[in-house]
């Protein structure tokens, strides 16, 4: 598909060093069924890697919107996070992040098929003027995250991501007599006797608790351990899946054009589906091997580093494991229902 070649590959996936616009003008048109993406955020203060000022933003990330636009299938999905900003000097917000959304579907063509709102309840408080120092602010806490669509029909299917039903559900379905009685509601819903039917879980709201707290993971522990500077803004590989599931079957094709530290890409493997990873640091994505070697040695690490800074590296991961082991294992129940879980812990793909 790619005329490029890849730093690193698995059977499933691809990860390439390199701009993303000229990485995705290598695409054909429709064959991609998914891309799910963090792009550097419009913060005031530069980051190590890579943000746009928010008054340039929209212009500065509207070619890429056209591209995967144009990679997409009809039945495909684009689920893009942006994190909130506020504007230079004063405590009050910046609204580039609905500004893309606007410019998306007015100028792009896209879709807006459903808002998310990503609550990280780890994330520090922030910014520290208006919120530590005068107190004047809450903690931002909450990212927006568009899900786009090229028609008003793109491949989706909830079911796959339902979360735990409550104790208080679980025991309406057991005697449902008991708890409600099937009539109009003063709100206008008609609640009937199908309302007790155990359909496997709860359907899940567009608020998705996923804290942000990855500590043990092979990629943190090799990066520590070589001394290799981690990729500061990585999500938590909970997002990704939670779209990956929703919005794409075994073997669809998952695109990510600001891989970063390559959660996308390991999250895809892990659900077994085919990935693509742009990033255009080298160095982020040399070591984001480290999420497909997972109980490798340091040693086998730093060869396999050694491998990848060769101009024609290619690697080629033979038996990638990847292990979904949230890294909040000890969130709160009350956050557990409001996300579900959405993996079984310790599942490898060999």
């Amino acid at each position: 598909m790619m005329q490029s070649t890849p730093l690193y590959r698995t059977a499933k996936g691809e990860a390439y060093v390199g701009n993303s616009l000229e990485l995705l003008a290598e695409l054909p048109d429709n064959c991609i069924d998914l891309v799910m993406t963090s792009p550097p955020f419009a913060l005031r203060r530069q980051k190590s890697y890579g943000n746009v000022e928010e008054t340039e933003y929209v212009q500065w990330i509207k070619p890429f919107g056209q591209e995967v636009f144009r990679v997409l299938k009809e039945s495909g999905s684009f689920v893009l996070d942006l994190g909130g900003a506020y504007r230079s000097g004063v405590p009050s917000r910046s609204l580039y992040n609905f500004r893309v959304l606007l410019a998306f579907c007015d100028e792009i063509g896209f879709q807006l098929a459903e808002d998310f709102y990503w609550f990280n309840p780890a994330k520090l408080p922030s910014p520290i003027e208006w919120v530590n120092k005068r107190k004047l602010r809450a903690k931002d806490s909450v990212n927006t995250v568009w899900w786009f669509s090229k028609t008003n029909f793109p491949k989706a299917d909830v079911r796959k991501v339902l979360t735990p039903y409550s104790d208080r559900m679980k025991k309406l379905i057991q005697d449902p007599e008991s708890f409600y009685t099937p009539k109009k509601r003063p709100s206008g819903h008609d609640i009937s006797d199908a309302f007790g039917k155990d359909n496997g879980g709860a359907i899940p709201s567009n608020l998705l608790s996923i804290p942000n707290t990855e500590s043990n993971s092979s990629y943190l522990r090799i990066c520590k351990e070589l001394g290799i500077e981690r990729h500061p803004a990585r999500f938590p590989s909970e997002l990704p899946a939670f779209f990956i599931k929703m919005l794409t079957d075994e073997d669809d094709v998952v695109l990510d054009i600001f891989g970063g530290s390559n959660t996308t890409g390991f999250t895809a493997e892990a659900l077994r589906r085919k990935w693509i990873t742009f990033e255009i640091n080298h160095d982020y994505l040399s070591s984001s091997v480290f999420r497909f070697l997972d109980g490798q040695s340091s040693a086998t690490m730093q060869r396999v580093l050694d491998e990848l800074s060769k101009n024609d590296a290619n690697y080629f991961i033979n038996k990638p494991t990847c292990a979904l082991n949230p890294s909040n294992k000890a969130k709160s129940k009350a956050e557990s229902k409001a996300q579900g879980e959405l993996f079984a812990f310790g599942a490898t793909v060999l």
